[in-house]
């Protein structure tokens, strides 16, 4: 389940820019992974998960970004996912979009934000 309204993540500065950064929360089966995505100044975050093999989108710690650091990618089934909405541009999910996380940054901090 995703966290609370509110839960901390990190302060935003320890976010490069362009950078990626994945967060866990939760035991077992009922644990929910997440991450955030820094490009040009905006920050996004996205549940860690392929809409295709409903797989973790990275294989390796915080990694979640194509070479040229211009799309998130998985991992799994090379899908490549545009940055600032999560569309699946190419691979076995196109036309699929991740699942947005609602964040908000205050006073430096970015934290888990109330559903919009």
């Amino acid at each position: 389940m995703m966290p609370a309204p509110g839960t901390p993540l990190c302060p935003l500065d320890a976010l490069d820019d362009p950078g990626a950064r994945a967060f866990s929360f939760g035991e077992g089966a009922a644990q929910f992974h997440m991450f955030l995505v820094r490009k040009d100044g905006e920050l996004r975050a996205y549940v860690n998960e392929c809409p295709h093999g409903r797989t973790r989108l990275d294989h390796w710690p915080d990694t979640f970004l194509t070479l040229d650091e211009t799309r998130i990618i998985c991992a799994a089934h090379a899908a490549l996912f545009r940055i600032a909405d999560g569309f699946c541009v190419s691979g076995p999910c196109a036309g699929k979009s991740l699942t947005p996380v609602p964040v908000e940054i205050v006073e430096g901090t970015v934290r888990i934000a109330a559903a919009r």
